[in-house]
This record gives C-alpha cells, structure tokens and sequence, in this order.
C-alpha cells in the first residue's frame, strides 16, 4: 500500500516536471524580453536627446537632466528634446498598452483602437475645435479625451446587444470609424485655408513643437491606467480562451472587460489628446510583443515598451534619416500598412482566423 502511494506521488511529480519547466521557461524569456525592450528603449530616450542640429556628449545631457545650466544645451535639451521624447516615450506606451488589451481581449489582431474608431473620435474633436471653434491647447485635449471615452462607449454599447461579440463590436467600430473620418473629411474641405496645416500636422501624428506642460498629465494617466492594465494582465489572458472558459475559471467577465475598455480607451484618449493619432502603433505593439515573448505569457508591458520603442525609433528616423523631416505618424504609417494588408490577406486565407 505504502508503495503504490509512494509509486503514485513519483508518477505525479513526473507529469508536473514539464509542466513547471515550461512555466520558468516562459517566465525566464518574458523577463529577458522585457528587460532587452526596456533598455532599448533607454538607449533610444538617450539618441532623441543626444541627435539634433547641435550634438552635446552623454555628460552633457546628464548634467542638464541634473539640472546644470549650460549655454545652449540646456535650452537644446530641457526645452526641445526632452518634452519630445518624453511625449513619445509616454504616448507610445500608452498605444501599445491600450492596443494589446483590445487585440488580446477580443481575441482578434484587427480590434485596434486605430481601427475600431477610438482614435478616429479623438481626431474629429480636436480638428473640431481648431478649425471650427479656433481654440488649442488643453481645451483641444480635453475635447479629444471626451470624444475618445463617448465613442468607445457607443461602440461597446451597440455590440453589447443581446450578448457581448468581440466580431460584432470590430464591426461597428469599423463603420463608426469610417463616419467619423468622413466627418473629419468634411471640416477640413470647409475650413479656412490658413487653419487647415495646422489641422493636417495635428492628424499626422507629431512630436513637433512638445511642451513640458503636457507631460504630467500624460505621465499621470500611462502610471495609472497602464499599471491597471500590467495588473489586470493575468486575467486578460484569461479572457482571451472565451467567455464560457473565462466564466468556468471563476471571472468576473463584464467587470473585468469594463475596467480593461475604460483604462484602454483613457490611455489612447489622452495620448491622442497630445501627440495626435500616432498611426498604426497601437496596432503593431501586441503582436510584435506577443511574437518576442511567445504565447501563455500576459504581454501587456512589453506590449508598451514596444510602442515606445517604435514612437522613438519613427520619430529619429523621421527627423534625420531623410532630407525633410517627416512627422512620426507618417513613418510608423509606413510601417503598419503593409503588415494590415498582409494580415488581410492572411485572415482570407484562414477563413477569418488571426
């Protein structure tokens, strides 16, 4: 008696060994991943602020981050290149992190903010108030944020019909999408000449022209909502095997998925509200995390630090890789719109499956 107990707890130790090895191996490799991004991403903060018309050395732009005055590096970097990279820093983990949580929640790489019309809300109220009501500044950020949260609302609540549909909502925020930016079409054909540049630069995607004072409140919303969301991880990955599944385990499905759509919906609101609609890179995040660390890991941080990285990245190449300086959103524009028609054609090819 004694040994076949001792036989049967061996026989389940064996089954739990690879069990738990392939957990640590996961676990090793979404640490290693993460911490490779993060310091991609530092090397990238010390290229936007070394890399301009003037080159200071790495001293230099540490004693001006220490708060040493300098004769024109301290005007150079504190007052040009650090609000810069610190918007891109902050807004591209804003993107990814929000891009991720919907790409992984309704289980399908097209339900991006960009393309379920989050961003799209955004865009037509700040084009609204620069060209209609001539006002910028935090009103536009304001207007941007309320639109992005009242849009989100109507797509989640249209979709919520019946029962929630993951199909059903990318569907109606496609359509939403399309109206929206037929809206925002329609201001700028009707806008004075001299508001419209503005108006295009704005819908670029740019880092052009960042202010400290915008940073706080960025930073404020990316600490909160993003550590919800890196805290919430576990049970987004739950979420993703389905809703009978995510029941059965024990969640709180429409409690959960409000809170992950509400903290997602703040965080590209806002990031919008500041930078524009940086394109395609809430999109792209996910899946270039999600390919990094492979699949059973919460990807929600390296999803971020992903989109910083790209935010960064786009914005030097656009300033010093070609004769004219293009805005961010057109590079990573470039970037993305291969990869959705690739994805397209992918999907069509699966009958529909990611």
């Amino acid at each position: 008696m004694i040994k076949d107990e001792m036989f049967n707890n061996s026989m389940s130790k064996n089954k739990l060994n690879p069990v738990r090895a392939g957990f640590q191996r996961r676990k090793a490799r979404l640490t290693a991943v993460t911490i490779a991004l993060a310091f991609l991403v530092l090397v990238l903060c010390l290229g936007m602020l070394y890399m301009g018309n003037t080159r200071y050395s790495l001293k230099e732009v540490i004693r001006v981050l220490l708060g040493e005055q300098i004769k024109g590096a301290t005007f150079a970097i504190g007052t040009l290149r650090l609000p810069r990279m610190l918007s891109g820093l902050l807004a591209g983990m804003a993107f990814g992190m929000a891009g991720n949580t919907f790409q992984t929640m309704l289980r399908n790489p097209l339900a991006s903010p960009d393309i379920i019309g989050v961003t799209s809300g955004s865009s037509l109220a700040a084009v609204f108030c620069i060209i209609v009501m001539k006002v910028s500044g935090n009103l536009v950020s304001l207007a941007a944020v309320i639109t992005g949260l009242a849009v989100a609302f109507l797509v989640y609540m249209l979709s919520k019909r019946g029962s929630f549909s993951g199909g059903r909502l990318i569907l109606i925020g496609i359509g939403i999408q399309a109206m929206l930016n037929a809206a925002i079409s329609f201001l700028l054909l009707r806008a004075n000449q001299y508001d419209v540049p503005a108006a295009l630069r704005w819908l670029s995607g740019s880092l052009n022209g960042m202010q400290m004072k915008a940073v706080p409140g960025l930073l404020l919303a990316v600490l909160f909502f993003g550590c919800l969301l890196v805290l919430l991880g576990r049970q987004l990955k739950i979420l993703e095997l389905g809703e009978p599944s995510a029941i059965t385990l024990g969640l709180r499905t429409e409690r959960i998925r409000l809170v992950m759509v509400l903290s997602a919906v703040f965080l590209i609101a806002y990031a919008t509200a500041v930078t524009g609609p940086i394109a395609f890179v809430a999109f792209l995040a996910g899946p270039i995390a999600g390919r990094l660390i492979g699949a059973g890991s919460a990807n929600v941080l390296p999803a971020g630090l992903t989109g910083a990285a790209m935010v960064l990245l786009a914005d030097l190449t656009g300033q010093f890789a070609f004769d004219i300086r293009f805005p961010v959103g057109i590079i990573t524009g470039i970037l993305g719109a291969p990869y959705l028609l690739y994805l397209l054609i992918r999907m069509n090819k699966t009958g529909g499956a990611a």
